[in-house]
């Protein structure tokens, strides 16, 4: 599952490139399941109040983020937000992507998905012991 934020429609956009579930985030959102953050940066570099309320929810879920962000704030602020919830989460940084991002950006997070979120939920398996009677 990709839990994303979007604001300017940008982050919308990656996930649709992804072709991945994804569930937005809202103001009571819960997932009880491995996920992938795929969210924007806010202001010059914050963590979106939203996906910070989120993550304090659900972040023990959380197995890494990707951001987008502008370049044009400079190299500093450009997609901080995910520096910030890598280092609060102890997680891994996966993308830091450019606007909408380019088919590179698309295929890191694809396999990173794949390797993390789904062979991990696969390789859970479920002990089931048998007695005689």
């Amino acid at each position: 599952m990709i839990a994303y934020a979007s604001r300017t429609g940008n982050v919308r956009y990656i996930l649709s490139q992804l072709q991945l579930p994804g569930i937005e985030i809202g103001e009571d959102t819960m997932i009880g399941e491995p996920f992938l953050l795929l969210t924007y940066t806010d202001g010059l570099g914050d963590v979106p109040p939203i996906v910070q309320r989120f993550m304090d929810r659900n972040g023990k879920y959380c197995r890494g983020v990707a951001v987008s962000g502008n370049r044009n704030f400079g190299h500093y602020n450009f997609c901080r937000a995910g520096d910030t919830l890598a280092a609060q989460w102890n997680i891994p940084l996966v993308r830091k992507i450019e606007l909408r991002g380019f088919p590179s950006d698309y295929e890191a997070i694809r396999r990173f998905y794949r390797e993390q979120i789904e062979e991990r939920s696969a390789d859970r398996h479920e002990v089931v012991f048998a007695t005689q009677q």
